[in-house]
């Protein structure tokens, strides 16, 4: 590293009558701005993954009914290929972990990040059922290792600032949400074709990803033999399913907080999607301010926290059903929803027993599987019920995760 010569008048102090600073005092205090620079750009290159990564997934969401309409599918059809994308981050769940651990997390961030870059392009040229399938297929495979890496890289950031920081980075993926799904809303009334929408964002994705991986942490990689999957111990099964609880209830206000407004609520029509705006305005929000609130009461607390206000939102949605308390109902939701995946993570990566890629991989498998039971639970019970009845459920999940909370011994 070049040395850089500190002038007097730039250290603090009244003046002249300051003691001289000697040459090994100048370069402690090049050493220590050197290092928080070089902190605050790796966090941020970090961060510039989770966007892209949130960035691509929001635009490919944002034109599935142009593509539903391009290949003339029926809402069972779209529903039947759409399940190709969940079976594909499936299947890549139990060998992802081993892969970031075996490979390092800074190249298969970057590798992964790269393939699905140009699956989405890819995406946007598929002429047929099954093309779509194969290649929704290979976007959640690809999806779920950059998945793991991103976040065991967020893990060693975390360690660097010796303080909660994770769920700023997810706050990173839900801001480019936002921004994806604008994008494509703007793109979409300007009829240009899914095809020349995707090529942009990867260009934009391709730069993002190019510029930040330089700035990404080198991380441990192991030479030795190791496990494709490795079965969770008592700790990390507390912890997946403190995920498995969390992940339910963010799944089930993706999918059914429009059908709540429209057929409990009976809100008008041009306020239907009120819910799921509310919903995701405070998710995406409580991740830039969990962070804050994490370091001052424990990451224990804000996710018995984030329980409560899961449970006490919905239950309030379902003994009110109008639409001023189930708004603010909603509101809660999104709150509390969105701490709880990214501590879950965050406390994977302190297992004494794995590395954290596998223990990620192990956890997120396990919270994972709420994410895809709980829609359907819900319009299973919906069908034989009520969906006011299927969200009192999603309710008790929600309390679920404060007590599970509780008991989790990597929860801090």
């Amino acid at each position: 590293m070049k040395e850089h010569p500190v002038s007097q008048q730039s250290l603090p102090g009244p003046g002249p009558i300051d003691l001289p600073v000697m040459p090994s005092a100048r370069m402690r205090i090049w050493n220590v701005r050197q290092a928080l620079t070089l902190k605050k750009s790796i966090r941020l290159g970090v961060g510039a993954f989770f966007f892209a990564q949130g960035l691509c997934f929001s635009s490919w969401a944002s034109r599935i009914p142009d593509i539903k309409n391009m290949l003339e599918l029926s809402d069972a059809g779209l529903g039947s290929i759409l399940f190709a994308l969940p079976v594909g981050s499936m299947a890549s769940l139990p060998v992802s972990g081993w892969i970031v651990t075996r490979f390092g997390s800074k190249k298969m961030v970057f590798i992964g990040g790269i393939l699905y870059v140009f699956t989405l392009v890819v995406i946007g040229f598929m002429a047929s059922i099954w093309q779509l399938v194969s290649a929704l297929f290979f976007f959640g495979l690809v999806g779920n290792l950059v998945n793991i890496a991103v976040n065991t890289q967020a893990i060693g950031v975390e360690n660097m600032y010796k303080k909660s920081i994770m769920t700023s980075f997810h706050g990173a993926w839900s801001l480019a949400g936002f921004t994806g799904a604008a994008i494509g809303a703007l793109l979409v009334s300007e009829n240009v074709a899914p095809s020349f929408h995707f090529m942009g964002i990867a260009i934009a994705s391709l730069a993002i990803i190019s510029i930040s991986q330089r700035f990404t942490l080198r991380g441990k990689i192991s030479s030795g033999e190791q496990p494709f999957f490795a079965l969770p111990d008592s700790p990390l099964l507390k912890l997946g399913l403190v995920g498995f609880c969390g992940m339910a209830c963010e799944g089930a206000m993706f999918d059914w907080s429009g059908v709540y407004f429209q057929k409990v609520v009976n809100a008008p029509a041009g306020l239907t999607t009120l819910g799921y705006v509310v919903f995701m305005s405070t998710m995406a929000g409580g991740r830039f301010t969990g962070d804050w609130l994490t370091n001052r009461i424990g990451r224990k607390k804000m996710l018995q926290l984030s329980g409560m206000l899961i449970s006490s939102g919905l239950l309030l949605s379902v003994i009110f059903p109008s639409i001023v308390p189930v708004t603010f109902g909603f509101l809660l939701v999104g709150f509390g929803v969105s701490s709880v995946v990214p501590l879950v993570y965050s406390a994977a990566g302190k297992s004494r027993t794995l590395s954290p890629g596998m223990a990620l991989a192990a956890v997120s498998t396990i919270s994972f599987f709420g994410f895809l039971i709980g829609p359907p639970m819900i319009g299973f019970i919906a069908e034989a019920a009520s969906l006011r009845y299927s969200f009192a459920l999603i309710a008790a999940l929600g309390f679920c995760t404060t007590m599970l909370s509780s008991k989790a011994k990597l929860i801090q």
